[in-house]
């Protein structure tokens, strides 16, 4: 998939059809500065100046030459005494970025800023020797002048310094300049950043208002400047229609005074819109041209889509006036193996993955997105609730966003809002998880102080926060939020609803289900404090800590209330951090308000924290951290895409230890009813009752052999699954979930290894060590099994499977088309390949 550029990108052909020549290609430039940057880890040794490294002559000849994104904490090594908390990787401490470069002499007289997607933490830039400005929040998009200190015709030096402090998160953050860099030229007069806003006030069937703000800035002088737009349709690759559905001439001139911004809006009419939806992603673009006495000085391009977004008390979320449960799901900003460095074709993939499960909505736990999240989310189909922190005054950690949020909540919220407002994707502001302060008697006014910054930015959105309290629903806060979102508390819909009617109702986070893939554990029991044992947790999902629940008490809570909008699962996938319930992280402690479920807490930590806990990663994700489906993630499909005929038994059934032994199986499945065989004969058939969300054999006596689920819906054959004993394990399966690639340097290819039999059939709880070796014009940039307890680096081209299933990310390089061959092998197993095909861009 090509990423569509985002808000206030220039494309070079719009603006020479318009002003034709080498001057209008000029009026505004957004070009990748990625590539090229020396690096070195810490503060350099025996500098006199803590800053030293700023001046253009420092020498980093010996520091490290890499490109952006770039995460340095994933780069490991994984250490037993670091917190497992935060992944056992070192991601905190002082990182110098550095890169030479030249402007042209054409430049003289533009503006230069430099634009970073993201840092993590506590910026400062330099450009030849002198400060320029920064920005602490990790998770914040930002930009800086350069102006004033860049020289056109020479050579230029940005120098970058992060200072990531320990004990400031409760997962893993990464470390380093770890989303995109660009650099950015326009002429004086031009769109401000961000400078872009269109909304679609009225919208029906037949026709669509859409009203389109520009705020124009003039630098050095006053200007007499005009506006005009054109709206295009976009098509599913971004490319936009040969003529524009809806134009508004340049009328009214608007004097901009020196070194100030004014507004302009323009109103447009669309006839016959396509609207965006989850199932018709649909998208248009408004060209916005700025001319200064006839002379065009800008020309910005705003991705948008027409839709209308509602949530009701009664009904829940209606998009386009038709209900639509959201089927959510919580996500932390790790990609796994790759670690927090932004790669847009790993986004592309965990959303694939989820949107096969059945999602159709994220939430950005607990921070602004990377924004090629919101562009991947536009185009594919996703709503998103983008939230902005999960901490105000009251800290969770040490050294957290506490320390920052004073001086600089009202900068970072804004400056969200404002680069994530023409997104169709987003349907709503969080401004907080769990916050401390939800216990607090006047803690709802400082709620209300950041949804009045959040509406001043985008009245169109509502404004929501994540509440664990069930006193939050009572306490004032339920009266500055738009929306509700309770944390883990199916049981409290039917009261808050009936405390406040008028007040729509969603689970912002919910189940907080546990479990590793393919493990299995005896006897099963509902009780969720049982499961876990040797640092895993049972796949029968019926684990969760103390504050959570399993999948079946949240769907039991939403369908007994039906006025709920749905639910944000937490998560997703697994990530780097808080691996619960082997977790040495007192901030747990937070999510328990009852004191004698605090003590319980308190003594299992100190029990576990006399043990060494190896855990690296979260044990919550529906898929694991390699992106392999753990069994919950066919009972979330069940209930989320009833209309596809599917069946899944668990567990498998390769159990020679337990012959004769009760062996329960769970069944999930879109279907009515099922009836169970074990070698042909039958174990009964079941019927789901108003509220079983599974269907369960818990008598099942092991033997071995084959194992099979005939299901049936409304009285007729639907779905079917079957596992089966296999045999010793014999070869490796390898299979790509790409086989063409773009030769950029970017574009990646996941790649699973399967152990088997001699008949093909994958084989459980196999854990043979694989070596993975590459030719041809790429690398392996990663390698993953799900395990929560491989300490092994990610960049080891060895890696023991887990379960059967190993992972390989293999990435592409810059413009070096050709052949990759992948090979996987290991002691006693026959080994396999596949070929991949790098191709010129």
């Amino acid at each position: 998939m090509t990423l569509l550029p985002r808000s206030l990108t220039t494309v070079a052909l719009g603006v020479a059809l318009l002003c034709g020549g080498a001057h209008a290609a000029a009026v505004r430039e957004r070009q990748s500065f990625d590539a090229g940057w020396r690096f070195t880890k810490g503060d350099p040794a025996g500098s006199a100046a803590p800053d030293a490294a700023s001046q253009p002559a420092f020498d980093d000849a010996a520091w490290r030459k890499l490109d952006l994104p770039h995460d340095w904490g994933v780069e490991g090594p994984f250490k037993q005494e670091y917190p497992g908390e935060t992944g056992k990787l070192p991601w905190w401490g002082v990182g110098w970025y550095r890169k030479h470069f030249t402007l042209p002499a054409g430049d003289a007289g533009r503006r230069v800023y430099l634009d970073i997607d993201g840092a993590m933490s506590h910026a400062k830039v330099w450009v030849n020797g002198q400060y320029v400005g920064g920005w602490p929040y990790g998770y914040a998009s930002w930009r800086v002048d350069l102006t004033p200190y860049a020289k056109p015709g020479s050579d230029n030096v940005v120098a970058i310094r992060l200072d990531n402090p320990e004990k400031s998160s409760r997962w893993y953050p990464g470390g380093g300049i770890y989303r995109h860099v660009w650099l950015v030229k326009t002429t004086p007069v031009h769109v401000a950043q961000y400078g872009t806003f269109v909304t679609t006030p009225q919208v029906s069937k037949a026709q669509a208002t859409v009203s389109v703000q520009a705020t124009v800035e003039s630098n050095g002088r006053a200007a007499q400047v005009q506006v005009a737009t054109d709206i295009y349709t976009l098509d599913a690759a971004g490319k936009r229609g040969a003529a524009p559905v809806a134009r508004q001439a340049a009328t009214k001139v608007t004097k901009v005074e020196a070194d100030r911004q004014a507004q302009l809006t323009q109103t447009l009419t669309v006839p016959q819109p396509k609207l965006w939806s989850i199932a018709s992603p649909q998208r248009y673009v408004a060209v916005t041209t700025v001319t200064e006495n006839g002379q065009v000085t800008d020309v910005v391009e705003t991705p948008f889509g027409i839709r209308s977004a509602v949530f009701d008390a009664n009904n829940g979320f209606l998009l386009n006036g038709q209900r639509v449960p959201l089927n959510g799901v919580c996500m932390h900003h790790d990609l796994g193996a790759l670690g927090s460095a932004i790669n847009e074709r790993a986004l592309e993939r965990q959303l694939e993955l989820l949107r096969e499960m059945g999602t159709n909505a994220i939430r950005t736990s607990h921070n602004p997105p990377a924004p090629e999240l919101l562009d991947l989310a536009d185009r594919m189909g996703f709503v998103v609730l983008d939230e902005a922190f999960d901490m105000w005054h009251e800290k969770k950690t040490p050294n957290d966003y506490h320390t920052s949020f004073d001086e600089w909540h009202e900068k970072d919220l804004r400056a969200q809002i404002r680069r994530d407002r023409n997104h169709p994707s987003v349907i709503a502001w969080s401004t907080g998880n769990e916050i401390p302060e939800q216990g607090k008697p006047e803690g709802w006014k400082l709620a209300a102080h950041l949804a009045e910054i959040a509406r001043g930015e985008d009245r169109t959105r509502p404004v929501t926060s994540a509440y664990n309290h069930t006193d939050s629903g009572y306490n004032g806060f339920q009266n500055v939020v738009d929306i509700f979102g309770y944390n883990y508390k199916p049981g409290e819909y039917g009261k808050m609803h009936a405390s406040a009617p008028y007040l729509p109702i969603y689970g912002s986070e919910t189940a907080s289900t546990v479990s590793s893939r393919g493990e299995y554990f005896f006897p099963v029991s509902d009780d969720k404090s049982k499961g876990a044992a040797n640092f895993q947790v049972s796949s029968y999902d019926l684990t969760a800590p103390p504050w959570a629940t399993s999948p079946d008490v949240e769907f039991k809570g939403q369908d007994d209330n039906p006025f709920v909008a749905g639910e944000f699962v937490w998560t997703g996938f697994d990530y780097l951090g808080e691996p619960t319930p082997y977790n040495d992280d007192t901030t747990n402690l937070l999510n328990f308000t009852d004191p004698a479920q605090q003590a319980r807490a308190a003594q299992e930590l100190a029990t576990l924290k006399k043990i060494a806990m190896p855990s690296r990663s979260s044990y919550f994700g529906i898929i694991d951290l390699a992106g392999f489906k753990k069994d919950r993630f066919y009972l979330y499909q069940a209930r989320w895409r009833p209309e596809l005929p599917m069946a899944h038994l668990l567990p498998h059934w390769n159990w020679p230890e337990r012959v004769g032994q009760v062996t329960p199986v769970h069944l999930y499945t879109s279907g009515d009813e099922a009836e169970l065989f074990l070698n042909g004969k039958s174990l009964g058939r079941k019927k789901r009752g108003p509220r079983d969300y599974r269907l369960r054999w818990d008598d099942v006596v092991y033997q071995p052999g084959t194992l099979k689920a005939v299901v049936y819906k409304k009285g007729k054959r639907w779905a079917e699954d079957t596992v089966a004993t296999t045999g010793a394990p014999a070869k490796l399966l390898v299979s790509a979930d790409r086989a063409k690639l773009r030769a950029d340097g970017k574009d990646l290819s996941f790649v699973t290894v399967t152990i088997a039999d001699k008949d093909g059939r994958p084989v459980p709880r196999t854990h043979d060590r694989i070596t993975f070796k590459l030719s041809g014009p790429g690398a392996i940039v990663a390698t993953d099994n799900g395990d929560a307890t491989d300490l092994e680096a990610f960049q080891s081209l060895q890696r023991k499977a887990f379960n059967g299933l190993a992972l390989a990310i293999v990435k592409t390089k810059a413009g070096e088309a050709g052949k990759l061959t992948l090979t996987a092998s290991a002691d006693g197993l026959e080994g396999a390949q596949v070929t991949l095909d790098t191709q010129a861009q």
